[in-house]
Protein backbone atom coordinates (compact mmCIF):
# COMPACT_ATOMS: atom_id res chain seq x y z
CA UNK A 1 0.00 0.00 0.00
CA UNK A 2 1.49 3.20 -0.83
CA UNK A 3 1.91 5.81 1.94
CA UNK A 4 -0.48 8.75 1.81
CA UNK A 5 -0.07 11.50 0.39
CA UNK A 6 3.15 9.99 -1.14
CA UNK A 7 3.16 12.55 -4.10
CA UNK A 8 2.39 15.86 -1.84
CA UNK A 9 3.43 15.38 1.59
CA UNK A 10 6.53 14.00 0.55
CA UNK A 11 7.74 17.34 -0.97
CA UNK A 12 6.94 19.21 2.01
CA UNK A 13 9.41 17.07 4.15
CA UNK A 14 13.14 17.96 4.71
CA UNK A 15 15.13 15.23 3.78
CA UNK A 16 12.51 13.12 1.68
CA UNK A 17 12.94 12.30 -2.39
CA UNK A 18 9.77 12.44 -4.05
CA UNK A 19 8.69 8.87 -4.93
CA UNK A 20 9.25 8.25 -9.10
CA UNK A 21 6.56 8.24 -11.26
CA UNK A 22 6.61 5.86 -14.07
CA UNK A 23 6.40 7.06 -17.51
CA UNK A 24 7.06 4.45 -19.74
CA UNK A 25 4.02 4.30 -21.56
CA UNK A 26 3.99 8.19 -22.24
CA UNK A 27 7.57 7.85 -23.44
CA UNK A 28 6.53 5.06 -25.90
CA UNK A 29 3.53 7.33 -27.06
CA UNK A 30 5.85 10.45 -27.48
CA UNK A 31 8.07 8.24 -29.13
CA UNK A 32 4.82 6.85 -31.72
CA UNK A 33 3.62 10.19 -32.14
CA UNK A 34 6.38 11.82 -32.87
CA UNK A 35 7.47 8.64 -35.75
CA UNK A 36 4.15 9.51 -36.91
CA UNK A 37 4.80 13.30 -37.76
CA UNK A 38 8.11 12.33 -39.26
CA UNK A 39 6.54 9.81 -41.64
CA UNK A 40 4.25 13.01 -42.73
CA UNK A 41 0.76 11.02 -41.21
CA UNK A 42 0.10 14.43 -39.13
CA UNK A 43 1.33 17.72 -41.23
CA UNK A 44 2.36 20.82 -40.02
CA UNK A 45 -0.74 22.70 -38.54
CA UNK A 46 -2.62 19.26 -37.99
CA UNK A 47 -4.85 18.86 -35.13
CA UNK A 48 -3.35 16.58 -32.49
CA UNK A 49 -6.60 15.15 -30.25
CA UNK A 50 -6.02 12.89 -27.52
CA UNK A 51 -9.45 10.99 -28.02
CA UNK A 52 -8.77 9.57 -31.17
CA UNK A 53 -4.84 9.38 -30.54
CA UNK A 54 -6.01 7.53 -27.27
CA UNK A 55 -8.29 5.34 -29.75
CA UNK A 56 -5.54 4.96 -32.12
CA UNK A 57 -2.50 4.16 -29.99
CA UNK A 58 -4.91 1.84 -27.36
CA UNK A 59 -4.08 3.74 -24.25
CA UNK A 60 -5.85 5.83 -21.87
CA UNK A 61 -5.97 10.09 -22.54
CA UNK A 62 -3.34 10.24 -19.50
CA UNK A 63 0.07 8.96 -21.30
CA UNK A 64 -1.44 11.09 -24.19
CA UNK A 65 -1.52 13.84 -22.49
CA UNK A 66 1.67 13.55 -20.84
CA UNK A 67 3.54 12.84 -24.19
CA UNK A 68 2.30 15.81 -25.93
CA UNK A 69 3.37 17.96 -23.16
CA UNK A 70 6.79 16.52 -24.00
CA UNK A 71 6.60 16.98 -27.68
CA UNK A 72 5.11 20.44 -26.84
CA UNK A 73 8.59 21.17 -25.04
CA UNK A 74 10.70 19.30 -27.99
CA UNK A 75 8.88 22.33 -30.05
CA UNK A 76 7.22 19.69 -32.09
CA UNK A 77 3.57 20.40 -31.09
CA UNK A 78 1.49 23.85 -30.11
CA UNK A 79 -1.08 24.21 -27.55
CA UNK A 80 -3.78 26.70 -27.71
CA UNK A 81 -7.02 26.74 -25.22
CA UNK A 82 -9.02 27.26 -27.69
CA UNK A 83 -7.70 24.92 -30.37
CA UNK A 84 -6.13 22.05 -28.44
CA UNK A 85 -3.01 20.48 -29.55
CA UNK A 86 -1.64 20.89 -33.19
CA UNK A 87 2.04 19.87 -35.43
CA UNK A 88 3.90 23.01 -34.95
CA UNK A 89 3.41 25.04 -38.22
CA UNK A 90 6.73 26.73 -38.75
CA UNK A 91 6.34 30.70 -38.99
CA UNK A 92 8.57 33.02 -40.69
CA UNK A 93 10.00 34.19 -37.60
CA UNK A 94 10.16 30.23 -36.78
CA UNK A 95 12.56 29.67 -39.55
CA UNK A 96 14.67 32.23 -39.41
CA UNK A 97 15.61 31.51 -35.59
CA UNK A 98 16.21 27.93 -36.34
CA UNK A 99 18.44 28.79 -39.24
CA UNK A 100 20.61 31.16 -37.40
CA UNK A 101 20.50 28.72 -34.42
CA UNK A 102 21.46 25.71 -36.42
CA UNK A 103 24.72 28.10 -37.96
CA UNK A 104 25.92 28.66 -34.31
CA UNK A 105 25.83 25.24 -33.61
CA UNK A 106 27.20 24.17 -36.79
CA UNK A 107 30.01 26.61 -37.11
CA UNK A 108 31.32 24.82 -33.61
CA UNK A 109 31.07 21.53 -35.10
CA UNK A 110 32.86 21.69 -37.79
CA UNK A 111 35.50 23.11 -35.99
CA UNK A 112 35.26 20.66 -33.33
CA UNK A 113 35.37 17.56 -35.91
CA UNK A 114 38.19 19.09 -38.19
CA UNK A 115 40.36 19.17 -34.88
CA UNK A 116 39.14 16.43 -32.93
CA UNK A 117 37.11 13.65 -34.66
CA UNK A 118 39.01 10.26 -35.50
CA UNK A 119 39.03 8.29 -38.44
CA UNK A 120 36.02 6.05 -36.97
CA UNK A 121 33.85 9.43 -36.34
CA UNK A 122 34.71 10.64 -39.96
CA UNK A 123 34.26 6.89 -41.81
CA UNK A 124 30.49 7.43 -39.80
CA UNK A 125 30.15 10.65 -41.29
CA UNK A 126 30.64 9.20 -44.96
CA UNK A 127 28.14 6.18 -44.41
CA UNK A 128 25.61 8.59 -43.38
CA UNK A 129 25.70 10.32 -46.79
CA UNK A 130 26.17 7.33 -48.77
CA UNK A 131 22.75 5.72 -47.11
CA UNK A 132 21.21 9.18 -48.89
CA UNK A 133 21.18 7.46 -52.05
CA UNK A 134 19.05 4.47 -50.89
CA UNK A 135 16.48 6.69 -49.44
CA UNK A 136 12.92 5.73 -51.05
CA UNK A 137 11.00 8.70 -50.55
CA UNK A 138 11.26 12.80 -49.44
CA UNK A 139 9.66 11.89 -45.53
CA UNK A 140 13.29 9.08 -45.70
CA UNK A 141 15.44 11.15 -47.16
CA UNK A 142 15.07 13.81 -44.18
CA UNK A 143 15.43 11.13 -41.60
CA UNK A 144 18.93 10.22 -43.53
CA UNK A 145 19.57 13.98 -43.58
CA UNK A 146 19.31 14.26 -39.68
CA UNK A 147 21.02 11.19 -39.25
CA UNK A 148 23.99 12.60 -41.14
CA UNK A 149 23.93 15.79 -38.95
CA UNK A 150 23.62 13.49 -35.83
CA UNK A 151 27.09 11.82 -36.88
CA UNK A 152 28.61 15.04 -37.60
CA UNK A 153 27.21 16.05 -34.10
CA UNK A 154 28.52 12.45 -32.72
CA UNK A 155 32.28 13.40 -34.30
CA UNK A 156 33.05 16.32 -32.04
CA UNK A 157 32.94 14.40 -28.82
CA UNK A 158 31.58 17.92 -26.84
CA UNK A 159 28.67 16.30 -24.87
CA UNK A 160 27.32 19.32 -23.84
CA UNK A 161 27.03 20.77 -27.91
CA UNK A 162 25.56 17.35 -28.49
CA UNK A 163 22.89 17.94 -26.24
CA UNK A 164 22.28 21.54 -27.56
CA UNK A 165 21.67 19.91 -30.98
CA UNK A 166 19.28 17.62 -29.27
CA UNK A 167 17.18 20.43 -28.03
CA UNK A 168 16.36 21.62 -31.62
CA UNK A 169 16.91 18.15 -33.33
CA UNK A 170 12.86 17.92 -33.52
CA UNK A 171 12.42 21.30 -35.06
CA UNK A 172 14.90 20.77 -37.36
CA UNK A 173 13.57 17.63 -38.65
CA UNK A 174 10.03 19.70 -38.96
CA UNK A 175 12.27 22.74 -40.92
CA UNK A 176 13.01 19.74 -43.24
CA UNK A 177 9.88 18.66 -43.91
CA UNK A 178 8.01 21.75 -44.51
CA UNK A 179 10.73 22.29 -47.47
CA UNK A 180 9.61 19.31 -48.55
CA UNK A 181 6.30 20.12 -48.46
CA UNK A 182 7.28 23.22 -50.64
CA UNK A 183 9.94 21.55 -53.13
CA UNK A 184 10.70 17.56 -52.20
CA UNK A 185 11.91 16.85 -56.08
CA UNK A 186 14.40 20.19 -55.47
CA UNK A 187 15.55 19.08 -52.26
CA UNK A 188 16.14 15.06 -53.23
CA UNK A 189 17.74 15.89 -56.17
CA UNK A 190 20.80 17.77 -54.53
CA UNK A 191 20.75 15.85 -50.88
CA UNK A 192 23.36 12.82 -51.93
CA UNK A 193 25.75 14.93 -53.45
CA UNK A 194 25.70 17.79 -51.20
CA UNK A 195 26.03 15.76 -48.17
CA UNK A 196 28.93 13.48 -49.70
CA UNK A 197 30.53 16.91 -50.26
CA UNK A 198 30.16 18.01 -47.03
CA UNK A 199 31.65 14.51 -45.57
CA UNK A 200 34.49 15.07 -48.17
CA UNK A 201 35.60 18.67 -46.75
CA UNK A 202 35.59 16.84 -42.97
CA UNK A 203 37.07 14.15 -44.09
CA UNK A 204 40.03 16.66 -45.73
CA UNK A 205 39.89 18.64 -42.28
CA UNK A 206 39.79 21.65 -44.00
CA UNK A 207 37.42 23.85 -41.87
CA UNK A 208 37.25 26.53 -44.34
CA UNK A 209 35.97 24.94 -46.90
CA UNK A 210 33.61 23.07 -44.51
CA UNK A 211 32.20 25.67 -42.79
CA UNK A 212 31.49 27.50 -46.63
CA UNK A 213 29.68 24.08 -47.86
CA UNK A 214 27.93 24.07 -44.56
CA UNK A 215 26.57 27.32 -44.73
CA UNK A 216 25.54 27.03 -48.43
CA UNK A 217 23.57 23.99 -47.58
CA UNK A 218 21.80 25.80 -44.85
CA UNK A 219 21.16 28.56 -47.01
CA UNK A 220 19.43 26.19 -50.09
CA UNK A 221 16.71 24.88 -47.37
CA UNK A 222 16.54 28.67 -46.25
CA UNK A 223 15.72 29.90 -49.32
CA UNK A 224 12.75 27.67 -50.95
CA UNK A 225 11.47 28.34 -47.37
CA UNK A 226 11.69 32.32 -47.72
CA UNK A 227 10.31 32.72 -51.17
CA UNK A 228 7.25 32.91 -51.70
CA UNK A 229 5.20 29.90 -52.30
CA UNK A 230 2.55 29.67 -55.68
CA UNK A 231 0.19 29.37 -53.26
CA UNK A 232 0.58 32.56 -51.43
CA UNK A 233 -1.41 35.45 -52.48
CA UNK A 234 0.26 37.76 -54.50
CA UNK A 235 0.85 41.33 -53.07
CA UNK A 236 -1.62 44.18 -53.43
CA UNK A 237 -1.43 46.58 -56.54
CA UNK A 238 0.00 49.94 -55.68
CA UNK A 239 -2.48 52.59 -57.45
CA UNK A 240 -0.62 55.19 -59.35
Amino acid sequence: MSEPGAEGGARSRPGRVTPARRRGLADEVADRIRDAVFAGVYAPGAPLREVELAGALEVSRGPVREALLRLEREGLVRSAWHRGATVTALTPDDVAELDSLRGALERLAVELVVARATDDDLAAVETAAEHMERAEDAHASVRRDIAFHDAVYAATHHRRLQEAWQAIRSQVHLFLLTRIGRSADDYRSHLADEHRELAAALRARDAGNALALFATHRRHALDVLTRPSPADPPPPSQAP
